[in-house]
C-alpha cells in the first residue's frame, strides 16, 4: 500500500486540483503520468445537470470515436440464418441464438458488446438481469438492436462507445489509450463530449455540462475547462 501511495502522490505533483486546464494541456498531464507497464486507458468523466431518477432526464447514446478506442472488442451477435452469416462475415466473435442464450445463462460471457436482430429480442429479453447490470443489453437507442448487424459489428470494433448517465448524474467513458498521439486523444474527447451534449434531454434545466475530468487507468484526475471542448 505504501508503494502505491507514493506513486499516486508523485503523479499528483504538478497538477492543480482546482484549476481548469485546456483540453490539450489536460491530455498532456494525463499522458505524462501514465507510468505503469501496460498501455493505460484514458477515461473521461462528465458531471451533468440532470436527475436520472426522472425518465425525461435520462442521458444515453453511442459515439463512434474518430480514432478508435485502442482496445480489442469482442462482439456477440444474437441472430439466425442469413443475419448470423452476415455477422460472421463482418467479424463478430460470438454468434448464436438459443445456444448463446443458454451459454450466457450458464455464466459464459466472453464478449464486450452485444448486438441482436429485432426478432431475437424475445429470447434475449430473458437475459436482462444478467446483461443489464453489465451494460451489455442490446438496445435500439444505441444501435445494438438492428437488422444491419454488419454495420453494428464494424462500428463496435471500430470505436463505438456507449454511454449512460449514472445515478449521481455522471457519464463516464473510455476515449483512447495513453499511447495515442495528443491530437487523436483530443479529437476523441471532443467527439465524446459532443455526443453527450447532443443527447441533452428535454427535461434538463440549468447548466447541463457542469464538470469534466480526464484520467488514465492508474493516474490522477485532471479537471478540464468545458470552454475548450467546443461546448461554450
Amino acid at each position: 500500500m505504501a508503494k502505491s501511495g507514493k506513486r499516486i502522490a508523485a503523479a499528483r505533483e504538478g497538477i492543480d486540483r482546482i484549476k481548469l486546464y485546456g483540453v490539450g494541456e489536460a491530455v498532456g498531464l494525463v499522458k505524462s503520468r501514465a507510468k505503469v507497464k501496460f498501455d493505460e486507458t484514458v477515461e473521461i468523466a462528465m458531471n451533468l445537470g440532470v436527475d436520472p431518477k426522472h425518465a425525461d432526464q435520462m442521458v444515453r447514446g453511442v459515439v463512434n470515436l474518430p480514432n478508435g478506442t485502442g482496445r480489442t472488442v469482442r462482439v456477440a451477435v444474437f441472430a439466425r440464418g442469413p443475419k448470423a452469416d452476415e455477422a460472421r462475415n463482418a467479424g463478430a466473435d460470438v454468434i448464436g441464438a438459443e445456444d448463446l442464450v443458454a451459454a450466457v445463462q450458464g455464466g459464459t460471457i466472453d464478449f464486450d458488446r452485444c448486438i441482436a436482430t429485432p426478432d431475437m429480442m424475445g429470447l434475449v429479453g430473458r437475459l436482462g438481469k444478467v446483461l443489464g447490470p453489465r451494460g451489455l443489453m442490446p438496445n435500439p437507442r444505441v444501435g445494438t438492436v438492428t437488422m444491419d448487424v454488419a454495420g453494428a459489428v464494424k462500428a463496435s470494433k471500430g470505436g463505438a462507445v456507449e454511454f449512460r448517465v449514472e445515478k449521481a448524474g455522471i457519464v463516464q467513458g473510455s476515449v483512447g489509450k495513453a499511447s495515442f498521439d495528443d491530437e487523436k486523444l483530443v479529437e476523441n474527447i471532443k467527439a465524446f463530449v459532443d455526443a453527450v451534449t447532443r443527447a441533452k434531454p428535454a427535461g434538463a434545466k440549468g447548466t447541463y455540462l457542469q464538470r469534466v475530468a480526464l484520467s488514465s487507468t492508474m493516474g490522477p484526475g485532471v479537471k478540464v475547462d468545458p470552454a475548450t471542448l467546443g461546448t461554450a
